[in-house]
């Protein structure tokens, strides 16, 4: 029960008397060009996902290592009254 190749000829030739070729060729560039900005956009979704998951542990171990009463460099050194 589908559509034989005469059956879509038939539809195709009704659709350019209808919009005419320029708009149909306006119409596929507009939808391929907003399937490519779709497809960047979902890229730049999940780099920047990523890129926040980096940042959430690198706070995190930040963290860890400041209540271990160390820094990112290395360990806490306490200064004595003589260093001051």
């Amino acid at each position: 029960m589908g559509f034989g190749v005469t059956e879509l000829l038939i539809i195709l030739a009704i659709v350019l008397v209808l919009f005419g070729a320029k708009k149909l060729r306006n119409i596929g560039g507009d939808l391929g060009g907003a399937i490519k900005n779709f497809k960047t956009a979902m890229k730049d979704e999940e780099n920047a996902s990523t890129t926040t998951d980096t940042e959430n542990t690198e706070k995190k171990e930040q963290l860890d290592n400041k209540e271990a009463g160390t820094t990112i460099e290395g360990t806490v050194e306490h200064k004595t009254k003589d260093q001051v």
